[in-house]
């Protein structure tokens, strides 16, 4: 089923949560709404689910407006943070709830409901567990189970917000794959809420980046990754390294270093920053090109097969940070103090009326 959403803004108070979102969700697609705190994107999956209610603008489900329903005729499933299990009730019987609180002529009879749970319990892998409480679970299979509930109920759309946030980063990534398996098997179109950007990066079919109740970017996540559209989602989606200069004609001046600038040919004489990604950055003993930027060796450190070098711009107190092999280390040698020379591999560069004030 698909989620079309029109016009929505929403304010508590004078604090404007969404501001005029437009956006449409394939069906079938797991699509993650990506932001840091306050950015708007718990609230906008509180307004699709119908918990709450948007100021302006509709949300339709496959072209049906529903902007008006209730909660309980959206056929959604919503998984929270913290699992919401009813602690009495044992695995089975949190499983089988949304079927048994059924009106009569709609509730399955309780073979069915038995069938259904089980088939659930091996989807989710926790054959073996019906009879046990959520007290003794692990944080990992108790959020399994609140996903295995959602599902029970066959909802036509499935919201999960935060899903992970309340577990360690070794189950979570456990869960993530776990995640994008389950999705790839039923099929259901998914909305999860996360301010994780690796974990957006790791399962979604779709990012939705919003700052401040507005979508700053919408894509897959190589688009998003490789082609960020504002310096906000640049910076927000992973580590970033700042080169500020002049623009002139399709180059950015940095000291005596000039960068490549695409797409900037027409501009003439403006301040500007150039965008570069730590693995992105390569480190050279001697100045090869123009594109070369001397700076001097301040700390690295390793881990894992990746060493991270520090390094001061020699022309000012900016700092840049490379992201290269141990191999490459090695062969390079670099000790505390000493001077090379960075050449970014690939630049993205926005003029002060790029930024978002």
């Amino acid at each position: 089923m698909s989620i079309q959403i029109e016009n929505v803004s929403k304010k508590f108070g004078t604090f404007q949560a969404l501001n005029n979102i437009n956006l449409e969700i394939p069906d079938g697609q797991l699509v993650a709404l990506l932001g840091p705190s306050g950015s708007g994107k718990t609230t906008l999956l509180r307004v699709i689910a119908g918990l709450e209610t948007a100021d302006e603008g509709a949300i339709l489900f496959d072209g049906d407006d529903l902007t008006d329903a209730h909660v309980s005729n959206r056929e959604v499933g919503f998984v929270f943070q913290h699992y919401a299990l009813f602690k009495h009730m044992t695995v089975f019987e949190n499983m089988a709830f949304g079927l048994k609180v059924r009106k009569k002529r709609n509730r399955p009879s309780p073979s069915a409901i038995k069938e259904k749970v089980y088939e659930l319990l091996q989807l989710v892998k926790l054959e073996g567990y019906a009879g046990r409480f959520p007290s003794q679970l692990s944080g990992g299979q108790r959020q399994r189970v609140a996903l295995a509930r959602a599902l029970a109920v066959e909802p036509k759309i499935l919201l999960l917000d935060e899903p992970f946030g309340a577990l360690d980063a070794k189950v979570r990534k456990e869960l993530r794959r776990w995640l994008r398996k389950l999705h790839d098997e039923v099929h259901i179109t998914s909305v999860f809420v996360t301010h994780d950007q690796e974990e957006a990066l790791d399962v979604a079919d779709q990012i939705v980046v919003m700052n401040e109740g507005k979508i700053e970017q919408q894509g897959t996540p190589d688009e998003v990754y490789d082609h960020p559209a504002s310096p906000f989602v640049y910076d927000f989606l992973g580590n970033v390294n700042l080169f500020r200069g002049r623009l002139n004609h399709g180059k950015l001046s940095v000291g005596s270093a000039k960068l490549e600038a695409i797409g900037h040919q027409d501009a003439a004489d403006l301040d500007a920053v150039g965008y570069v990604r730590p693995h992105q950055l390569a480190i050279e003993r001697v100045k090869q090109s123009e594109d070369a930027i001397p700076a001097i060796v301040t700390f690295s450190h390793s881990v894992g097969p990746v060493v991270y070098i520090e390094m001061r711009l020699q022309d000012s107190n900016e700092f840049v940070e490379a992201e290269i092999s141990k191999e490459e280390f090695n062969r390079l040698a670099l000790t505390k103090g000493e001077l090379v020379y960075v050449r970014p591999k690939e630049v993205k560069v926005f003029i002060p009326e790029d930024f978002v004030i």
